[in-house]
């Protein structure tokens, strides 16, 4: 049986997004077929549409999502129909070399459906990030089904899908950031405001968030910023080692993805303190260091890969810390709209105007 649903495609390089047709086959041999309650829109999405990432047009927008799985493929144990998950674009395979070495959350083989979505026509789809949620049913690897408490609403709960997870785990999992350390946070958006919400749940003392927009900061603060500073009127790094007494920090979370936000990270944190890029950069982008100065510093630079997360563990720890209380996933939404203010949404993204904007799908 194929399903006729309705979806937010991006048809070519820079155009505007467009509700359409999109035809989804039953689930094959491991994979599930998954009803979106709502999915938000992320950075990631825009750079679909803009062709950053790949020209694989058209593509199947939204990856941040939630909902309900109403089928299952041949095979399949980890959820059944009725279940409430959260999709994942990572589904470690437990096949490669990173897998069998027991870092599944680098798995190099992460599984997708096998089947594609299409258009009403027949041209195949590209699915953001190998889920393709912007649309009422979709198709994914049942390894990207992640079983959650359904008591968590899907507005909030889509949302450790992608940008959440990649912050909150940038701090957890790749920093290290434990109870008693001084962080910083460059680039206070979704991803930068997850980070800023991990460290302050696992005890971090000092958490100074840098950015050049004062709405961003403010919801820094919210998040559990104990410091802010304006990057326009003060130099961010001399902020920092004012604030951690002259020492800098001993996590720096770069969230921007830019030369300039790097090396104002490199140069925030203490002695053999620890860099975390979690920003994306564009791939033409390059930075010189003095090669004195990484010796001499010591520490860690490291870069962070969804949050170095393994799903499977980490979204119901995320959504049992929601459900008590502990993080403020609501904070996050912004806004919900329906399906076709997608475009809209990215405007008022780039305007630095939203958090995240949820898409709502009636009747999920």
């Amino acid at each position: 049986m194929v399903h006729e649903v309705r979806g937010i495609v991006a048809l070519d390089k820079g155009s505007a997004v467009r509700l359409e047709t999109i035809l989804v086959p039953d689930p094959g041999p491991g994979e599930a077929l998954v009803s979106v309650a709502a999915c938000g829109v992320c950075h990631t999405d825009l750079h679909y549409r803009e062709g950053a990432i790949n020209d694989d047009f058209p593509f199947l927008l939204g990856h941040e999502a939630a909902g309900t799985v109403e089928a299952v493929g041949e095979g399949v144990t980890n959820v059944a129909p009725g279940d409430y998950v959260v999709l994942a674009w990572r589904a470690p395979c437990g096949r490669c070399r990173s897998c069998r070495r027991g870092r599944p959350w680098y798995c190099f083989d992460s599984a997708n459906a096998a089947q594609p979505m299409t258009l009403g026509d027949g041209r195949k789809l590209s699915p953001a990030l190998g889920i393709g949620a912007f649309v009422e049913k979709t198709l994914v690897a049942a390894g990207q089904a992640v079983k959650v408490n359904p008591a968590a609403r899907p507005q909030a709960a889509g949302l450790i899908g992608c940008g959440i997870m990649a912050g909150f785990g940038a701090a957890v999992n790749t920093g290290g950031v434990s109870r008693g350390d001084t962080v910083a946070v460059i680039g206070c958006g979704g991803v930068g405001n997850a980070a800023i919400a991990a460290s302050a749940i696992v005890g971090a003392r000092t958490i100074v968030a840098v950015d050049v927009d004062s709405r961003k900061l403010e919801w820094a603060r919210r998040f559990g910023a104990t410091h802010t500073v304006d990057a326009t009127a003060t130099d961010p790094v001399a902020a920092i080692k004012e604030l951690t007494g002259g020492f800098g920090a001993d996590v720096v979370i770069e969230a921007v993805g830019r030369p300039e936000t790097y090396r104002q990270a490199f140069y925030a944190r203490d002695l053999a303190g620890i860099v975390v890029q979690v920003g994306v950069p564009d791939p033409s982008m390059t930075i010189d260091l003095p090669m004195i100065e990484l010796f001499g510093m010591g520490g860690a630079l490291k870069s962070s890969w969804y949050g170095d997360c393994l799903p499977t563990r980490d979204f119901p720890v995320l959504i049992d810390l929601y459900l008590s209380g502990r993080l403020d996933l609501d904070g996050f939404v912004t806004e919900t709209i329906p399906p076709d203010g997608v475009e809209e949404a990215f405007a008022r993204m780039q305007r630095g105007e939203v958090l995240r904007s949820v898409v709502e799908f009636p009747g999920r």
